[in-house]
């Protein structure tokens, strides 16, 4: 990976974010089809990744904190894996409009990293068996791949087993 400059396909919060810590990454664009099932799992067959490489971000509501889940798209959230991780009791999947307005980014373009809000967010474990991970750059049809020690730092992520197959 190279340390990405201005990038052709626009940048985005999560660009800016990346580029202003200097971490290494690369962007990776592909034409999004608004007829997909899955975002993740339309990503994944576009840029020709592992679906286990691939992760998806979501916003859950624990104990009343909107908490960002990083998750394979191959899996699927454990919201009581998420609650435990975190130190919360109970989880559920937050209100849409709600995950928009707090974090900046659409449904199925919400990236962990550059949002409005900063939120706490948990990474699964999973990440760690790969050198570098492709998470949403902030738009649909707009993945950065990065090293997910990375994430973690510029996240404040906790780490732990938090998806389902």
């Amino acid at each position: 990976m190279k340390k990405a400059k201005k990038q052709q396909t626009g940048s985005t919060p999560a660009v800016v974010a990346l580029e202003r810590a200097g971490a290494p990454f690369t962007v990776h664009a592909y034409t999004h089809d608004p007829a997909a099932a899955s975002y993740g799992e339309e990503a994944a067959e576009a840029l020709g990744v592992d679906p286990r490489q691939v992760f998806k971000t979501l916003v859950a509501e624990v104990d009343g904190t909107l908490t960002v889940a990083v998750v394979p798209v191959s899996g699927s959230l454990d919201l009581k894996a998420l609650a435990t991780a975190v130190g919360g009791k109970r989880a559920a999947m937050a209100d849409p409009a709600a995950a928009e307005r707090t974090t900046g980014y659409v449904r199925g373009g919400i990236s962990p990293l550059g949002q409005r809000k900063r939120l706490p967010t948990v990474l699964d474990a999973s990440a760690g068996a790969y050198a570098t991970i492709c998470v949403s750059a902030g738009r649909r049809g707009l993945e950065v791949e990065l090293a997910p020690a990375d994430l973690v730092a510029l996240t404040d992520a906790v780490v732990a087993p938090i998806a389902r197959d």
